[in-house]
């Protein structure tokens, strides 16, 4: 068995079986298409002699982490055939993906998991969860006379972009987006665009969206003030002769946009959504911000990480008058230490998504009342979320 990125020659391969494992077939122009944006440096794949036997890609992307990007790797196309599974390929795949990102400096990973519970086996867990609304159209916002305009209409990237910084940095795993990836991963022909600007010519918001059987399908609401989402809503509420009423997805879960609706009760679900995993806990905890503490400023972790090595074991975290902090392995074992948890517990309490006071009452995070207490109050609160798939 011998695990290796691709080569241009297996690009034929390679697309079988993300065909037979995804249930697609690419053929004609937008086979060659394919070819020609096939990237192998990005896929890496197991063997056996030279047989493909399971695939996975690693995209090398950028993800906001309180305000700042920092590199992310992306695993996408995760694929063996059935005469492979339960022969543990995906596992040694994912364990010298982690080995890779480790090396190539990638501190954290997002995946979107077919299966939950696989994924948690490896150290990945839930970071983020989206809602989404299915609003009648005379349960719409009301209208408003807004100080401002609408423009309907391709916008440039360049200013979608701006918008989508601003309103992205917000949360915790959004991702940094490039050109590339608004013309191939968010843009289509059959999406519509309209951008909000205030009196002064500003951009303030956008939506895109497309009309569907009836149906506004909102795909991305954006919005840097209350003004603006109100315009927004009114242009969006002026299609009402022509739809029954709009579905929006990927939707904030911090969002509460029922509670300002003129009738709160419609069709609402939460769904969760990725799952994320820190790489290297020292380099992304170094990284961070956190709150400055009086009292003690020292204590000792114990990680639980079977699948990277170098994150398992007993940690000294330092933190310094003004929320500095240092990350330091240490030699002792779970008996020393203050507080224990999982490399999955550690990445969703530093992500935001949980708190460790939350987490310490469904035993997911060990550790003394006080030890809690000191964790609590040196992470800062924070919202997840992610507007993307891959």
């Amino acid at each position: 068995m011998e695990i290796r990125q691709l080569h241009a020659d297996d690009f034929e391969e390679g697309l079988g079986l993300s065909e037979y494992a995804f249930q697609y077939k690419v053929s004609g122009e937008d086979r060659e298409r394919a070819r020609a944006k096939f990237k192998p440096d990005q896929i890496w794949g197991v063997f056996e002699g030279t047989s493909l036997s399971a695939k996975l890609v690693l995209l090398p992307l950028q993800a906001y982490i309180q305000g700042k990007p920092v590199s992310m790797g992306g695993i996408a196309g995760v694929a063996t055939w059935p005469e492979n599974r339960r022969q543990g390929y995906v596992a040694k795949l994912l364990t010298h993906t982690l080995q890779t990102m480790n090396e190539a400096g990638q501190t954290l990973s997002f995946l979107h998991p077919f299966l939950i519970p696989f994924y948690r086996k490896f150290g990945w867990e839930i970071y983020c969860e989206y809602k989404k609304y299915n609003i009648p159209v005379d349960k719409f916002p009301r209208k408003a006379e807004i100080q401002g305009s609408v423009k309907r209409g391709a916008a440039d990237i360049e200013v979608l972009q701006q918008l989508y910084v601003t309103f992205a940095a917000r949360y915790n795993g959004t991702l940094q987006r490039t050109a590339e990836w608004w013309k191939e991963k968010v843009l289509d022909e059959d999406t519509h665009q309209c951008v909000f600007y205030s009196q002064q010519g500003e951009p303030e918001g956008y939506v895109l969206y497309k009309i569907v059987n009836k149906e506004l399908v909102i795909d991305e609401f954006v919005y840097l003030n209350e003004k603006a989402r109100q315009g927004l809503w009114t242009f969006l509420a002026n299609h009402d002769s022509m739809i029954t009423g709009a579905s929006l997805k990927l939707v904030p879960s911090d969002d509460i946009l029922p509670y300002l609706l003129p009738d709160p009760r419609i069709a609402q679900e939460n769904y969760p959504y990725f799952m994320a995993r820190i790489v290297n806990a020292q380099a992304f905890i170094e990284n961070l911000s956190f709150h400055a503490l009086s009292g003690i400023r020292e204590r000792l972790l114990y990680i639980e990480d079977e699948h990277a090595p170098w994150n398992n074991g007993l940690w000294r975290w330092t933190v310094a008058e003004h929320g500095e902090v240092s990350f330091t392995q240490i030699l002792g074992d779970r008996s020393n230490a203050d507080l224990i948890c999982s490399i999955g517990t550690l990445t969703v309490l530093l992500m935001g998504y949980r708190r460790p006071v939350e987490m310490a009452r469904y035993g997911q995070l060990s550790g003394t009342h006080e030890a809690v207490d000191w964790l609590e109050k040196l992470i800062p609160q924070a919202q997840t979320a992610l507007f993307d798939f891959f």
